[in-house]
């Protein structure tokens, strides 16, 4: 089992449907009110590319990405079309906070913020752009000074941001998935025609 750092392919990807899925458990009392628990701390993400394969070239090349990873063995790297910034179209390092320095920490997690007024969900980013991360400190970009763990998404200073400092990003980012499935179901139907219904794939969470 590895992860190869390669995404699967986009024009593929922008055509796929999927989106978060949380895991709760509903309990109807007796007097038929409810009770609520989540099961889980961060959602998890199922796509199903099978709606973006448009030819027979889109079907082969899914064939050799799928055959590459070995069915569900091996993880790869996912372009969410809908959610693949920390921010607008062109990330700013003021886009994420990440947290508050203490003159002591040096480390610091890249995070996106969902939600503001009542319970803002923190999801973990792991899979930053290689060349798309910008970080400031109390609103000032570094452009040095600070190193980016692309495997993880974990920002490392050389010197710890001083109290009370805040510290933000902008990135692009990909999700880490699998494909869900060790068999494609691929129907030829035209001289130039192939798809496959189902190609489901899912979020890997750490």
């Amino acid at each position: 089992m590895a992860f190869h750092h390669i995404r699967f392919p986009l024009d593929i990807a922008l055509g796929a449907r999927g989106g978060p899925e949380r895991r709760t458990d509903v309990v109807t009392l007796a007097g038929g009110g409810e009770r609520r628990n989540g099961r889980w701390a961060h959602s998890r993400r199922r796509y199903n590319a099978g709606y973006g394969v448009k030819s027979r070239a889109d079907m082969q090349a899914v064939l050799a990405f799928f055959e590459e990873r070995r069915g569900r063995l091996h993880g790869f790297l996912w372009r969410d079309g809908l959610d693949h910034s920390s921010g607008g179209a062109v990330p700013t390092p003021n886009d994420q906070e990440l947290g508050t320095g203490d003159g002591l920490r040096t480390q610091f997690q890249l995070v996106k913020r969902y939600g503001a007024g009542f319970d803002p969900y923190l999801r973990p980013v792991a899979k930053p752009v290689a060349g798309s991360v910008r970080i400031a400190i109390d609103g000032a970009e570094l452009a040095s000074g600070w190193v980016l763990d692309a495997s993880t998404g974990i920002v490392g200073f050389d010197v710890a941001p001083g109290p009370g400092t805040k510290v933000t990003a902008g990135f692009l980012f990909d999700v880490p998935v699998r494909f869900d499935t060790d068999r494609l179901d691929i129907e030829l139907n035209n001289f130039d025609g192939a798809e496959a219904p189902s190609i489901p794939l899912v979020e890997i969470l750490p």
